[in-house]
């Protein structure tokens, strides 16, 4: 993928918690988390820490499940983040523990008592190759065992480490090994939360490694865009197939600022001011979704509808998207996006790096909703708006063989019908609603509360289609959505709650969900979401009060190195 200079950018490497945070306050108030960190390290490993490795997690704002189908997204990073302390292991431990001392060996530690310590050591097969000398050997690429029947966290922390090993070590016998390392995690972004609890824990797994083997020292750092582009393929090796808004978040995200994240025709980052009075609150429903392990009947299955979803489209439409070479023809994976931008004329190859027309994007989206072109994703037979595979494989023009191979062959998935009419009405439908609300918040009118009506209608809208069309939230997360919504009838003071709309964040199926609500409400919203939904009630206000909070668009993922 190539990179436009907003992500072009180093990785921020900072030496203050001041400069990391961006205030003396706000430093402050995260000083005691990392000392504990700083203490339980030594207590651990006999010694300080030489870096630690941060990355947020994220809020999705709107324009849920449309990244990996190449449309814009609206993150912002989150306060809530997973720090990573680390430092190479000294070779004074290699007599006493030698097989801790192998090159690569990790030791890995968890704050939190339930997570045991983990012991791995990537491994290389030495062979001999067929096509090479007999005294020549062959090096097979690193590798980690990642069990993804069963998702363990440590899991997250190979997955992490495997970009490194194979982005920066080599397979030449003679090049540098990677050091052995001891790591110390913490994090405050709840797992199954839609709040990237797994994106934060990859980025930061990435960072500690490439800190711990001295890669930020020389020429080999790698860039904003290109820790993003490792992460994504590191979080597939855990099961997830990630269209990369999660990550981009994550790591590129700055403090008071939303982003506005496109992928074509290259990865772009653009800082969105939000309204003054906007502020978001994450409340989470307490259903824990594991994109991982349910992966194969939600998340991978919703990625795989959306390509069946452009496929056919494509091939309805008439329209030249595999390649060609000579008389043979090579399918490949199409996506909505592209599909949109063949038929309404603006489709350029990925080498053109000019930015997308935005102006043109929405009017071919409006366009193609404004029609039934859709229609043709329907079945023949009435009462059902899915298809079996084998509709879907005669509707996009396939056989079965080339079918199965290009969009089956390299991902699980379990289903009867494939939804592909409602899943590709959410995605061109949410797809318009970020630049709808895009537009809202560059508005340079004054009229601040008609702003915050008109981006709660944008959000409220976006959870009806995630449950009606995409069918990625829950129950119970539709009823936290209405608590949220609630609050525009209970009085503070002598008007109404101002809080202008309520939706499902991340992948869904349970999670967070985000609020808009006005700056000057926040608090007694708090207070009412707490004492209204239903499976709060009897918790301390010290857990309350990690699973309902105001957050501010903060700092995105950065290291921090020990001077002393």
């Amino acid at each position: 993928m190539t990179v436009l200079p907003a992500a072009d950018a180093p990785i921020p490497i900072f030496t203050t918690l001041k400069d990391l945070y961006g205030s003396l306050a706000t430093a402050v108030k995260h000083a005691e988390r990392w000392d504990e960190l700083v203490r339980e390290f030594h207590t651990k490993f006999g010694r300080k820490p030489t870096y630690v490795a941060r990355a947020p997690g994220r809020v999705n704002l709107i324009g849920e499940h449309i990244d990996y189908a190449h449309f814009g997204v609206f993150p912002a990073a989150i306060e809530h983040d997973i720090l990573i302390a680390c430092a190479p292991r000294p070779a004074s431990t290699a007599t006493a523990h030698p097989d801790r001392h192998a090159p690569g060996s990790v030791v890995a530690e968890n704050l939190h008592t339930r997570y045991t310590r983990q012991v791995f050591m990537p491994t290389r097969r030495h062979t001999l190759g067929d096509d090479v000398p007999l005294d020549a050997v062959r090096v097979a690429p690193w590798h980690l065992d990642i069990d993804k029947s069963e998702l363990r966290w440590e899991s997250y922390v190979k997955a992490g480490y495997y970009g490194v090993l194979n982005h920066f070590f080599s397979s030449s016998c003679t090049s540098p090994v990677p050091v052995p390392v001891d790591i110390l995690i913490t994090g405050t972004v709840p797992p199954g939360s839609g709040l990237s609890s797994s994106a934060a824990m990859v980025v930061s797994s990435t960072l500690a490694f490439l800190a711990a083997n001295g890669i930020f020292d020389g020429e080999k750092a790698p860039t904003k865009g290109e820790l993003i582009n490792i992460a994504v393929e590191n979080e597939r090796r855990v099961g997830v197939n990630s269209g990369g808004m999660d990550q981009s978040a994550s790591v590129i995200a700055l403090p008071g600022s939303a982003l506005y994240v496109s992928f074509v025709p290259s990865l772009h980052a653009e800082p969105i001011v939000l309204p003054r009075d906007a502020v978001f609150v994450c409340a989470n429903s307490l259903v824990v979704s594991n994109k991982a392990e349910s992966a194969k009947h939600q998340y991978n299955l919703r990625v795989v509808e959306t390509l069946g979803a452009a496929r056919v489209l494509a091939h309805h439409l008439n329209l030249q998207v595999d390649s060609r070479d000579g008389e043979n023809t090579k399918r490949r994976l199409v996506t909505l996006r592209e599909v949109l931008a063949r038929k309404s004329g603006f489709y350029r190859d990925e080498q053109d790096v000019q930015q997308e027309d935005l102006v043109q994007l929405r009017k071919g989206l409006e366009d193609l909703l404004e029609g039934n072109v859709l229609d043709c994703l329907l079945p023949k037979i009435e009462g059902r708006t899915g298809v079996t595979l084998e509709e879907m494989i005669g509707m996009g023009g396939m056989d079965e063989a080339e079918f199965r191979e290009v969009y089956l062959s390299w991902v699980d998935v379990e289903t009867t019908y494939f939804e592909l009419y409602l899943r590709a009405k959410h995605v061109f439908e949410e797809a318009l609603r970020v630049l709808q609300f895009r537009e809202v918040c560059l508005d340079g009118g004054d009229n601040e509360e008609s702003k915050l009506q008109t981006l709660g209608k944008y959000m409220n809208a976006s959870h009806a289609s995630c449950n009606d069309q995409f069918d990625c939230s829950h129950p119970k997360v539709n009823d936290l959505v209405q608590v949220a919504r609630s609050f525009g009838e209970v009085e503070v003071g002598q008007r109404k709650g101002r809080v202008y709309g309520s939706r499902v964040t991340g992948a869904g199926w349970g999670g967070c969900t985000v609020s808009l609500v006005h700056r000057e409400d926040v608090e007694a919203f708090i207070a009412h979401v707490k004492k209204k939904y239903p499976s709060y009630e009897g918790m301390s206000e010290e857990d309350l009060a990690g699973w309902v909070f105001a957050t501010e668009p903060g700092m995105g993922a950065c290291v921090f190195k020990f001077t002393d």
